[in-house]
């Protein structure tokens, strides 16, 4: 039988990566849910062409507009975040794909890990917010939780048949974005269009903004950290530049295993929805020749400061890590709207996680209210 997916996000760049390898894959997966926030127009489509059973427009501003273009095609059509949620814990669909950015996505991602379901994670958010009670709930309910971040995937995919093998660590890559090698007064000058630009991968705004910052790598760092179960000292961040060694584990007989491919989304979102299973597709192949030199480097925390927070949030804990995620997610939306700088992004979150109270083992609850009290200063602060 065919796995039924559910793709929470659709018109992002994940969702839309997604549905490119449910197309070729079609005698694998069958689609079952499609939703979005706002992208009225572009979820139509995607319905007209893969006819979900269900599709859910989290913006109730356009239901009607969705529900009408759709009802011809008798696809159950449904608005707002109850709805999210309620799908999300719903038996309708195999493996969910949580690509929906940011904050937003933690709601619907919990319900389906409470209902035991598979999830493909390529929300880093979740994880990053509130991966104590994630994990904890994943393990209480038999869910499983399989990585989409290619870095992540990675770090998943040199763990197989490891079970009895120490960690000693594990080493995140990172491209190094636009910026590589720049400094301090080459970045206070840094717009968005120069910042959007990146090198190798084709992403969202917000995360090649992230990229570009490095606030990236300093998510995944505390992503992996919930993952994998791993202890703060043994995850390192280096750059490589040519994004073809997505990551790395080393054990402890100083053995190191790599996954390698080019960067090309796809592939762990394919792995994701397949597993545990390889399915042949194609993608486009590494060839050597391309790349006669993979070089690496030490990743710059003092320029990068983004880094450095997200590092210092991940060793504090508690509910820093929100604090720096949700003051992030304000300072981006403004860099983006041309509201502040590429520097003053880390003031700002710097200053929330040094005005925001401290709480050590914080409740679902707790990091609803703490996202909003960062959220509200950060944006005052951008004001200021």
């Amino acid at each position: 039988m065919k796995k039924r997916v559910a793709i929470y996000g659709s018109t992002g760049s994940i969702g839309t990566q997604a549905l490119e390898v449910i197309k070729e894959q079609s005698d694998i997966f069958q689609l079952e849910v499609l939703t979005a926030h706002s992208n009225a127009d572009l979820l139509i489509a995607q319905a007209k062409e893969f006819k979900p059973n269900i599709v859910v427009i989290s913006d109730e501003t356009k239901y009607q507009k969705v529900n009408e273009a759709l009802s011809p095609l008798h696809i159950k059509v449904y608005a707002g975040e109850k709805s999210l949620v309620e799908i999300a814990g719903s038996d309708t669909y195999d493996v969910l794909l949580a690509a929906i950015v940011g904050f937003a996505g933690l709601s619907s991602t919990m319900a389906a890990i409470e209902n035991g379901k598979t999830v493909a994670l390529a929300n880093k958010e979740t994880l990053v917010v509130a991966g104590d009670l994630v994990t904890s709930m994943v393990a209480q309910k038999g869910a499983k939780l399989l990585p989409v971040d290619s870095e992540h995937s990675a770090i998943f995919q040199c763990l197989l048949g490891e079970q009895n093998n120490q960690i000693e660590k594990v080493i995140l890559t990172a491209s190094g974005g636009p910026f590589l090698g720049k400094k301090t007064n080459f970045l206070i000058n840094v717009k968005k269009d120069h910042a959007l630009q990146h090198p190798n991968w084709s992403m969202g705004e917000k995360i090649t903004i992230d990229s570009a910052s490095l606030m990236n790598k300093g998510l995944e760092m505390i992503e992996a950290k919930w993952l994998f179960g791993l202890r703060n000292e043994q995850i390192e961040v280096i750059v490589h530049p040519q994004s073809i060694v997505h990551s790395m584990v080393q054990f402890v007989d100083g053995s190191l295993k790599a996954q390698m491919g080019l960067p090309d989304m796809k592939l762990p979102i394919q792995y994701a929805l397949a597993y545990p299973g390889r399915v042949p597709n194609t993608h486009k192949r590494v060839e050597f020749k391309n790349y006669p030199s993979l070089t690496f480097e030490v990743a710059d925390f003092k320029t990068f400061r983004n880094l450095a927070l997200a590092k210092e949030a991940m060793i504090k804990g508690g509910n820093m890590p929100c604090v720096l995620n949700a003051a992030n997610e304000i300072v981006v939306e403004a860099f983006l709207k041309n509201k502040m700088g590429f520097l003053e992004m880390s003031d700002v979150i710097e200053a929330c996680l040094e005005k925001i109270s401290f709480i050590a083992k914080p409740s679902l609850h707790d990091y609803m209210e703490c996202n909003t009290e960062s959220r509200n200063l950060a944006t005052s602060l951008i004001k200021k």
